[in-house]
């Protein structure tokens, strides 16, 4: 309705340090028209006091932000036209872009986890802290949560609140756990060393390639066809072997798993119109550059 209420604000502001009480504080502080509700206005007029060296921070964020949209826009109607050489450098900007904006991301996340986890150090009674129950709209909402707590799948904790990059943590947790419990079993037998001469021929070697493709969400229905398309068509070229397709259920990303009988069937599937096709579909679907990689495995295997 435009105003939070308290457990609205509790539910978006609580950072898993702060107490129920300490909030309601705060919540009382902002609320200067008494309406037990707050407004845009009251909390602009807040934030705005204590703002600090963070009102250029923010500044510069917008002015970034719209930078960024325009070149996205130039990109999308140029790109297709283009040619290979001009593509190659669009994507290497993108990507180099990307990385600044990880790097920085990074040095952010690290100050963030810091100040937190030295604030809990410093507290008396931490288990009275408020730990956030809504995901926030960011993809790193989950550094919001209380870091010192250990959350399995039946904790009751646990709910679908919690974005995908929790559950792949603990799902590689679990994953290790066995992995422990199977090497500290008696009877485990381990395989002798054995060494294998290889050919030092290309197509000795299978190709396995994976590639990682973050959608965007209104544009789902569009890649999907487009990944059929491009799926149909792989597999009815002489050297692929196999191609399978995993969706994230949490999130709008897709891997793909492709494998082809040696590096040449896979630089020759490059070149070819149906996957030039799908790449430059690509640029207007993903949310990120496409991340590929890929591994050779003996061929015998």
């Amino acid at each position: 309705d435009g105003k939070l209420s308290f457990d609205e604000f509790k539910a978006y502001f609580a950072d898993g340090v702060l107490s129920g009480e300490e909030l309601h504080e705060l919540f009382n502080t902002i609320d200067t028209h008494n309406t037990d509700n707050l407004d845009t206005e009251e909390l602009c007029e807040y934030f705005s006091q204590h703002l600090g060296e963070y009102e250029n921070v923010l500044s510069v964020l917008e002015d970034l932000n719209i930078t960024i949209l325009k070149a996205m826009d130039k990109t999308k109607k140029d790109y297709q036209e283009a040619s290979n050489l001009e593509q190659f450098v669009t994507r290497f900007l993108l990507k180099e872009t990307l990385n600044q904006l990880q790097s920085l991301q990074s040095s952010l996340e690290c100050a963030m986890e810091t100040t937190e986890e030295q604030t809990r150090q410093e507290r008396q009674d931490p288990t009275k802290a408020e730990v956030l129950s809504i995901q926030w709209p960011g993809k790193r909402s989950a550094r919001r949560l209380q870091r010192n707590n250990i959350l399995l799948p039946n904790s009751p904790h646990f709910s679908t609140g919690w974005i995908e990059e929790d559950s792949q943590w603990m799902t590689q947790i679990n994953r290790l756990q066995k992995l422990i419990d199977r090497l500290e079993k008696k009877d485990l037998k381990l395989e002798p060393f054995e060494e294998e001469v290889l050919e030092e021929n290309a197509k000795s070697h299978i190709m396995i390639v994976q590639r990682q493709m973050s959608v965007i969400e209104e544009d789902i229905e569009e890649f999907r066809l487009a990944l059929k398309q491009y799926v149909e068509s792989a597999s009815a070229q002489g050297g692929c072997l196999h191609v399978s397709i995993q969706k994230l259920p949490s999130d709008s990303r897709f891997i793909v798993y492709e494998f082809w009988e040696n590096s040449n069937a896979w630089n020759s599937h490059l070149q070819m119109n149906y996957s030039k096709t799908f790449q430059r579909s690509n640029v207007d679907f993903l949310e990120t550059p496409e991340l590929i990689t890929t591994m050779l495995v003996p061929g015998k295997y």
